[in-house]
């Protein structure tokens, strides 16, 4: 088999594909509109973006990996749960739509592979990864390999509960992690006064006191679930990744003095958090690289 591989990320917005060598090199990326009105849009925009990559670099016989949202079956054929987006998705075979043998993974545990093979946590076996946007994701490395546990539901680290007082979230649990810091509710922390993060942190960055205290809480909130989980999976490294971790030292500064007071570090040893080193392309990077190490009889 061509040691090449191609990796496909089948966002809400935009299809982000890329070959890559077994080095993790990137050959050649593409990128295509989601157009997700209709299943036969985003369908064939996958199609071609898997022709324009093979087109380029010469490949005839790369297996393909798909990063997604949603839950994927057993043996990772299909996305088996995903309400709302991408209407169907649900347990379409790619394999038989495009012909080779394709895997499908979880958008936010591709993000993983593609950090443990070739980014920030290379050489790490027990990580936890947390994506930071509209929602939060998450993905879990045990012993060097992705845990996706029963039914495939792992690492949906943004509905863990911060406050059991707290309203609902998207799938019913009270005062979630993604509530407390997903883009998905900053008009609500802020009254209404900001529209989306980067707002919020302009103000913050100006001073603003109203803006300082809606920020500060949320990151402690992020600092609580992340202490909890060094308890729970005692990860070596935290990665973060996601649009709002562009906020910079904004987040990271305020984020490691909370951890000094919620983290419980037996013996002086704390785990590292860093950012995530790949950018947009990084499900598309793991998928490849899952879809590889899977065909080969890995993972």
């Amino acid at each position: 088999m061509n040691k090449n591989a191609i990796g496909i990320d089948l966002g809400g917005s935009r299809i982000k594909a890329a070959a890559i060598d077994e080095t993790g090199k990137i050959l050649n990326s593409y990128y295509h509109p989601t157009n997700d009105e209709l299943d036969t849009n985003w369908k064939m925009g996958v199609a071609e973006a898997v022709l324009e990559l093979r087109v380029k670099n010469g490949i005839t016989d790369s297996v393909i990996g798909i990063s997604a949202p949603g839950l994927p079956n057993t043996n990772n054929s299909a996305i088996a749960f995903m309400p709302g987006r991408l209407q169907g998705l649900e347990n379409f075979i790619w394999t038989d739509f495009l012909k080779s043998k394709t895997f499908v993974l979880n958008d936010a545990i591709s993000a993983m592979m593609a950090e443990s093979r070739f980014g920030a946590a290379k050489n790490k076996k027990n990580v936890v990864m947390l994506t930071l946007g509209t929602g939060v994701g998450g993905a879990i490395l045990i012993d060097g390999k992705p845990y996706q546990g029963a039914f495939n539901k792992a690492g949906h680290i943004g509905h863990m509960v911060i406050d059991s007082e707290g309203e609902p979230d998207i799938i019913g649990i009270p005062g979630s992690l993604e509530d407390a810091i997903g883009n998905c509710t900053i008009k609500k922390r802020s009254l209404g006064k900001y529209s989306d993060t980067q707002q919020l942190l302009e103000a913050y960055r100006n001073g603003d006191l109203f803006a300082t205290e809606v920020w500060l809480k949320s990151v402690k909130k992020l600092a609580i679930g992340l202490a909890a989980l060094t308890n729970i999976l005692s990860p070596e490294m935290i990665i973060l990744g996601g649009g709002i971790t562009e906020a910079g030292k904004e987040l990271f500064e305020p984020l490691e003095e909370f951890m000094s007071l919620y983290e419980w570090r037996t013996g002086g040893n704390k785990t590292e958090i860093v950012k995530a080193g790949f950018g947009d392309l990084a499900g598309a990077v793991g998928a490849a690289c899952f879809a590889r190490e899977i065909s080969a009889g890995g993972v």
